[in-house]
């Protein structure tokens, strides 16, 4: 029998149904064509990419894990839950959804507006062509200030403009973490923590209290294996996840060509990406569902 334990996967990617750059079939084909065995497609506040992404991951022999990145609510920074093994027909979470897409859509005029005031002229017809057709967000922007040459990079437009400290940066509204990973739970899928080096607790000491307390909510895993975490880093979540018995999840974060330093099936904590996590978050999952059902 075949040992697929250490097959690749990827537990972090977006397409364009957000504010990734391909559509979600290519996502999957990509993954095909990089030998991956398993891919979670996370776009941030959608569930509608997944349809395609799954049928495309039965065509091409592809486990395509239904998922979604929900922005939650967290003070002195940035808090993304991760939900796997979604019902993406789940009406309720469309309609949860649909509140983050709209604060997501509200939002984007006032940062134009205070780009033009900075005296970057860009317009919302600019960065909508660049969206494919799917969410607009940061990313796009970002890429249009990069194409009509106003800055260097994408990672410029961040770190100048768009990020938590930017000078045209806006804030927008987001679930509490209880309401996040609940949406989450409430449509049949676990939660788990994204990229914790964004939550601005860089110690055990500090971040322990933290994901004990979103573990009593229903926290499941963490996100330990990720292209930005030093080593320190990985090493002390790692540590948090088996002390407290959090899932160990990991991600490329994928997003295409808005953010080309991101290559799937390439990054540089692949080899520890690999299926026994999938094996290990499906054992969870199904335990969780037989025991709410």
């Amino acid at each position: 029998m075949t040992d697929n334990s250490k097959a690749y996967i990827d537990l972090h990617t977006h397409s364009n149904a957000s504010d990734g750059t391909l559509p979600p079939r290519q996502v999957v084909r990509l993954a095909k064509e990089r030998g991956l065995k398993a891919l979670a497609l996370t776009d941030h506040d959608t569930i509608d990419g997944l349809a395609q992404a799954v049928a495309a991951g039965q065509e091409l022999g592809v486990e395509v894990i239904p998922g979604v990145e929900i922005s939650a609510r967290h003070v002195n920074g940035s808090m993304h839950i991760l939900g796997y093994f979604l019902d993406y027909a789940s009406q309720d979470l469309a309609q949860r959804l649909a509140v983050l897409k709209q604060a997501r859509k509200d939002r984007n005029p006032q940062i134009i507006a205070k780009l033009n005031a900075l005296g970057l002229p860009i317009t919302m017809e600019q960065v909508a062509r660049l969206s494919g057709g799917g969410q607009i967000g940061r990313p796009h922007i970002a890429r249009a200030l990069y194409e009509s040459g106003q800055v260097r990079s994408i990672q410029e437009a961040f770190d100048i403009y768009l990020g938590n400290n930017g000078l045209a940066y806006v804030s927008k509204f987001r679930f509490p973490p209880e309401e996040a990973i609940g949406m989450i739970r409430n449509a049949g899928g676990l939660a788990v923590l994204a990229h914790p080096f964004t939550l601005g607790r860089h110690t055990a000491e500090s971040l322990r209290p933290l994901l004990q307390e979103l573990m009593a909510l229903g926290l499941a895993g963490l996100e330990c294996y990720y292209p930005e975490h030093s080593p320190d880093q990985e090493e002390l979540y790692l540590s948090l996840a088996r002390n407290l018995g959090l899932l160990i999840t990991g991600g490329s974060d994928f997003h295409g060509d808005n953010k080309p330093e991101i290559s799937l099936g390439r990054v540089n904590c692949q080899a520890h990406l690999t299926y026994d996590l999938v094996v290990a978050l499906k054992a969870r999952w199904e335990r969780e569902t037989a025991g709410r059902g």
